[in-house]
C-alpha cells in the first residue's frame, strides 16, 4: 500500500543529440535497478524528460550539472543517503526550492516526519502505485497527469 502528497510521468533523456541540451523534467535518484527502470517507463511514456543517478553524491553532481526541475529520491542510497542530500540541497540558495518527491520502502512515520522537516516537497512509500507517483509528479511540477 502507498501514500502520497504528490506525483505525475517523463520520457527517456538519452545522452545523445539535441535533447541533451534540456534540463530534465525529473531527475530520478534511485538504486534499485528494476523499481528505477519503472520509474523512467512510467514517467517518460507520461511525457516527462528524464536522467538517472543510483546514489546520493551523483544526486549532487547531477543537480549542478543538469537543473532538473524537480528529484525523485530515494531514502536508502549508496555513498550519501537520501536525507543527507535532502539536507545539502536545502542548504543551497539555487536548490532551497527544487521540488523533491521522497520515493522509499521506509515508510515510518519518523522516516516521513524527518524528510518533511528537511524540506521534502512530497512523500510516497513502496511499494507504490504508478498512478501516485504521477500524481505527486504532476503537482509537484504544476503540470497535469499527461
Amino acid at each position: 500500500m502507498s501514500s502520497v502528497s504528490t506525483g505525475s510521468d517523463a520520457p527517456i533523456f538519452h545522452p545523445e543529440g539535441p535533447a541533451d541540451q534540456a534540463p530534465p523534467d525529473v531527475l530520478i535518484v534511485e538504486d534499485e535497478p528494476a523499481i528505477l527502470s519503472s520509474l523512467e517507463f512510467i514517467l517518460n511514456h507520461a511525457g516527462w524528460r528524464t536522467r538517472s543517478v543510483q546514489d546520493g553524491e551523483a544526486a549532487l553532481s547531477a543537480v549542478n550539472r543538469w537543473h532538473p526541475r524537480m528529484l525523485v529520491l530515494d531514502l536508502m542510497l549508496p555513498k550519501r543517503n537520501g536525507f543527507d542530500v535532502l539536507a545539502s540541497l536545502r542548504a543551497r540558495s539555487d536548490t532551497r526550492e527544487l521540488p523533491i518527491l521522497i520515493l522509499t520502502a521506509k515508510g515510518q512515520q519518523q522516516d516521513r516526519r524527518t524528510a518533511m522537516e528537511l524540506g521534502a516537497s512530497a512523500f510516497v512509500t513502496k511499494p507504490y502505485a504508478n498512478g501516485d507517483v504521477l500524481e505527486a509528479v504532476a503537482s509537484l511540477l504544476g503540470s497535469p497527469v499527461r
